[in-house]
């Protein structure tokens, strides 16, 4: 009987779980999570009438297998979507509407470039240049910034765009790769001969119902999908407060030391787990300058619910982002009570507040403990917002080191590592947001992907 163990409890590591008990019954599964908890990065906390999410707060529906897999789940009824919005910048001290045909601030038409606040004249007469540069000198590894600014200007890359997909993807916008964030827009370039007008000709991709509905959670929060994963796999043995800490290599096999229980022999392992800690675990030399070019950046998070309704907040807004030269230290923040429904069913205000390590604001923040990190919070809300009450509840959770920064070198360091895994060490694999995409949807492709791979090797053919 083969033996598939699996470390690491977060959402790829519990999807490969679920995928190897439902397809191999008859092996012998574990998988062992150090925390107290399953989950990882999706971590739901419950005070009173409000549901916080620590880690990710949502999941991007369309992404390949993601609703096949909740209604396989049988969670469809529990699902709930986000209400639409548009999002703000918080800059020059005031909040700036960003125009609503937009993408991660890159304007779909002339319209919604000519409706910005943010950008003067002269910046919007630059961006009209997207129009007469047909040609296209950038490729997937080219760095994302450059591409835009380019075509769009410095003016709307700056004031815009960088801060939200910065925002989004938790690093400069200049080391970020075309591959990494947008790669759509080289084919847009290359097909109509504009990025505005490549926006303009796909509308309903972004802006239809179903587009602007396109995040999902649970009414009970997301760690429901963990839960149910868990349930769903009645065959594995799940060991939690359980550290790896050492893999022995003998021939193909392996045997995993752990610091609270007996060894483990197994003939395949999925370190589902930060990449700094799985190249901890392995101990290889061959394999130290791979792992050494992947990057990790830090997030502190800070939720913030008051006893008033959220009604006091703009009609048609779900947050804002802060410019890089504002008066706040956060970066963003997300009016959450007014996004999920869900999370405040007495509709009492209820926000999120981001503050990464990206933000030279931060080496201020990382002594602070956390009565002081939620003063500096409100301070924040009472700055953007205008909102000074005392909080019903407040969380902070703090991510050191724990999350993947996709620089420009990221892709090729991550296919180094894996060829070269591979070579010396077969039947392990690695997974996780660490290497092959940081939402929800990426790790429970790659979770399935990592399982069938598994399968095959242990031939066993899936059929779906």
């Amino acid at each position: 009987m083969k033996t598939a163990l699996i470390i690491g409890g977060g959402i790829t590591g519990m999807t490969a779980l679920y995928q190897l008990t439902k397809f191999a019954p008859d092996w012998n599964i574990l998988l062992a999570e150090k925390s107290k908890q399953l989950g990882g990065k999706i971590r739901t906390i419950r005070n009173g009438s409000f549901i916080m999410e620590a880690g990710a707060d949502s999941i991007v529906a369309r992404n390949e297998g993601v609703l096949p897999l909740i209604k396989e789940l049988d969670l469809l009824d529990e699902l709930v979507y986000n209400e639409t919005g548009v999002s703000y910048i918080y800059a020059e001290n005031q909040l700036h509407k960003i125009p609503e045909e937009t993408v991660f601030g890159i304007p779909a038409s002339i319209e919604a470039l000519q409706e910005s606040t943010l950008i003067s004249e002269s910046g919007k007469k630059e961006a009209l240049k997207d129009f007469d540069k047909a040609e296209n000198p950038f490729g997937p590894d080219d760095s994302a910034g450059d591409f835009l600014t380019y075509y769009l200007g410095k003016e709307i890359v700056e004031k815009q765009i960088a801060p939200v997909l910065s925002g989004v993807y938790s690093g400069k916008l200049s080391n970020l790769t075309m591959k990494s964030t947008l790669p759509f827009l080289l084919d847009y370039k290359n097909k109509y001969g504009s990025i505005i007008k490549g926006f303009s000709e796909n509308k309903k991709t972004f802006f239809g119902e179903q587009a602007r509905k396109k995040f999902v959670s649970f009414r009970n929060g997301l760690d429901t999908l963990i839960e149910r994963l868990a349930e769903k796999s009645p065959g594995a043995q799940i060991f939690t407060e359980t550290s790896a800490v050492r893999i022995q290599q003998t021939n193909n096999r392996y045997t995993v030391f752990f610091a609270e229980r007996e060894p483990v022999e197994a003939d395949y392992v999925v370190l589902a787990v930060p990449h700094d800690a799985a190249q901890k675990i392995l101990g290889a030399s061959a394999l130290e300058v791979h792992f050494n070019k992947l990057k990790n950046t830090s997030l502190t998070s800070v939720y913030l619910g008051f006893s008033v309704p959220d009604a006091c907040l703009p009609a048609d807004g779900t947050g804002f982002i802060a410019a890089e030269n504002s008066d706040l230290f956060c970066d963003a923040c997300t009016w959450t009570s007014r996004k999920w429904t869900h999370t405040s069913p007495d509709r009492n205000l209820l926000v999120r507040l981001f503050y990464k390590s990206t933000n030279p604001h931060y080496k201020m923040l990382e002594p602070m403990n956390e009565e002081q990190l939620i003063k500096t919070a409100l301070s924040d809300i009472e700055k953007s917002l205008g909102i000074t009450q005392n909080p019903q509840t407040a969380n902070v959770t703090q991510w050191k080191n724990l999350m993947p920064n996709y620089h420009l070198q990221h892709g090729q360091a991550v296919s180094s590592l894996t060829e070269t895994v591979e070579k010396t060490h077969p039947n392990l694999f690695l997974a996780g947001c660490s290497y092959f995409g940081v939402g929800i949807g990426a790790c429970i492709q790659n979770g399935k992907k990592t399982a069938f791979t598994i399968l095959q090797n242990g031939n066993i053919t899936v059929k779906e």
